[in-house]
């Protein structure tokens, strides 16, 4: 069986390239397709894909194209549309905000999009035009927004089935698309053999430092976790890179620590030294790195908004805090820092408990279930 996978683009490494990487090792011959390729911006997960054979799109290939490819996002059907994938038998695309459910295929050809949302700046969610300040910017943004929303919709009725990667984002496919999906949530990296740790330890961790993981973008609301560490003066770490740093600094106080993206070694030692994960992300689809918090035995505090109910239990695993800002943060950083030893322990076994249902082996079961349901092949 000839298998493509499609992806939106690879030049950053987030949740949903983490779905693309699961795919890959499920389907290891599987010829993988995208818009825009820059291995080293990848960092240091550049390794898992360094040896894929990718094909990129035409736009990919012209310098200036690939290198400010956002104003030029109008350009996305002509990309998607221009892929001929009449030689394979199954087709998954890997679908975000640049749309690459929107290829075009041909009976008998199978497609399958795993959709991580609807494009958020087609739809009234927060994205970084939010804070766009040059006026003909935004102006020239609604614009091509408006015919991108008409083609998104019609593109959207091409995939054979949908898979969305949360309960929110089923809703939202419902909504914008008017269309039936089913929820395969991504596959998360659980680290293995800390479940026994975790019960070994008694009340609060060494560490004294909450950490969060994240793009260091507008929408993701960092500001409010680095004001909460200025209020009451918490040792906080913040793990990723973004064109939000210089401004996040500026406003960070002296128990802010910004790490850039660090090795696996340094990654797990940081997080088994931390007390509690923070996430501030507005109307997140699902939120991967939560979940990866929580395999780590980390009790979340998050922001309660999108697909993050759908696995943060308030008082079980977590906390979820009600307005975004730095007060209704701080109300449960200090809820969970008036927790009893066991009762503190009891939180992080649930938190381990609930990344568990989330693992990689599970996202695999679940994928190939589907597809041998839809598909007379053997996978």
């Amino acid at each position: 069986m000839k298998v493509a996978l499609i992806h939106d683009q690879l030049r950053e490494f987030g949740g949903a390239e983490r779905v693309l990487v699961a795919l890959k090792k499920i389907f290891p011959q599987a010829d993988v397709y995208t818009t825009t390729f820059d291995l080293n911006s990848l960092g240091s997960h550049k390794n898992l894909v360094k040896n894929w054979k990718v094909n990129v799109s035409w736009f990919g290939k012209i310098p200036i194209l690939n290198r400010f490819y956002s104003p030029f996002r109008f350009l996305t059907p002509l990309i998607w549309e221009s892929f001929d994938f009449s030689k394979y038998d199954l087709v998954i695309s890997s679908s975000g905000s640049w749309m690459s459910k929107g290829i075009k295929t041909k009976k008998p050809t199978l497609h399958i999009s795993y959709v991580h949302h609807p494009p958020r700046y087609l739809y009234g969610y927060e994205t970084a035009i939010e804070w766009q300040k040059y006026w003909l910017v935004r102006i020239y943004a609604y614009i091509v927004n408006h015919f991108l929303r008409i083609w998104d919709f019609q593109s959207s009725q091409r995939p054979d089935y949908l898979i969305a990667n949360s309960e929110e984002t089923q809703r939202r496919i419902k909504k914008f698309y008017r269309r039936n999906s089913i929820v395969i949530y991504p596959p998360v990296t659980i680290l293995s053999g800390h479940s026994q740790g975790v019960q070994k330890q008694k009340g609060h961790p060494k560490g004294d430092h909450y950490i969060t993981v994240s793009r260091l973008a507008r929408a993701k609301h960092i500001d409010v976790l680095i004001k909460a560490a200025n209020k009451l003066k918490f040792n906080l770490k913040i793990v990723g890179t973004g064109r939000d740093e210089k401004y996040l600094k500026s406003i960070a106080g002296p128990t802010v620590e910004f790490l850039g993206n660090l090795s696996d070694q340094e990654f797990k030692k940081k997080f088994l030294n931390a007390k509690g994960f923070l996430f501030a992300s507005k109307d997140e689809e699902f939120g991967i790195a939560p979940v990866e918090a929580m395999g780590y035995g980390l009790p979340v505090i998050a922001y309660n908004s999108g697909g993050v109910p759908e696995y943060i239990k308030n008082g079980v695993n977590g906390y979820l805090f009600n307005q975004l800002n730095e007060n209704s943060l701080v109300e449960k950083i200090n809820e969970l820092t008036r927790l009893g030893g066991e009762k503190y322990l009891e939180m992080k076994k649930e938190a381990r408990k609930t990344a568990e249902r989330f693992g990689e082996k599970r996202f695999e079961r679940e994928i190939k279930s589907f597809i041998k349901k839809v598909l007379p092949y053997k996978v």
